[in-house]
């Protein structure tokens, strides 16, 4: 299945890109195509989010450094999944021993909404100024966010 980028205009749906454009122009005239049709979310807005939590990861300082004499290195997809988790995107899970823990939500284009997203970025940027970078303003943080992703 091949998934189509389109803009809509009024004389139609155009392609959004070259791939998009190939695919169409593969397609027989006077065939009958399905199609599903779903706003993709603001890749931008998700760059940006993955700037913010580089941001924040640089500057955490692990608690500990070991564990039953094992050398723990710092991982920025665990330290993701925490701060979403903290954000209250998260869910429990029990593992064969019985114990509970909690997963972090899925946040991939097909599970999660654009605003479902937003909100999320909000709640997880309150956490990284409450437990990382506590000597920062909203304001800072997105100054140093958007000087990350090349825009100042």
């Amino acid at each position: 299945m091949t998934a189509l980028h389109l803009i809509k205009t009024y004389q139609g749906f155009i392609p959004a890109d070259q791939d998009s454009a190939d695919a169409m122009e593969k397609m027989k005239w006077g065939k009958e195509y399905k199609a599903e049709i779903t706003q993709p979310r603001n890749l931008g807005f998700h760059r940006k989010f993955y700037a913010m939590i580089g941001v924040a990861f640089d500057a955490w300082e692990m608690p500990v450094n070991q564990y039953k004499g094992i050398q723990i290195e710092k991982n920025r997809d665990r330290f993701r999944k925490d701060l979403m988790i903290m954000a209250g995107f998260g869910y429990p899970v029990v593992n064969l021993k019985g114990d509970v823990r909690y997963e972090a939500q899925s946040m991939s284009f097909a599970n999660m909404k654009q605003d479902d997203f937003e909100c999320l970025y909000s709640r997880v940027v309150d956490v990284v100024l409450q437990r990382v970078l506590t000597n920062y303003s909203r304001d800072d943080l997105d100054n140093v966010v958007a000087e990350v992703l090349g825009f100042v």
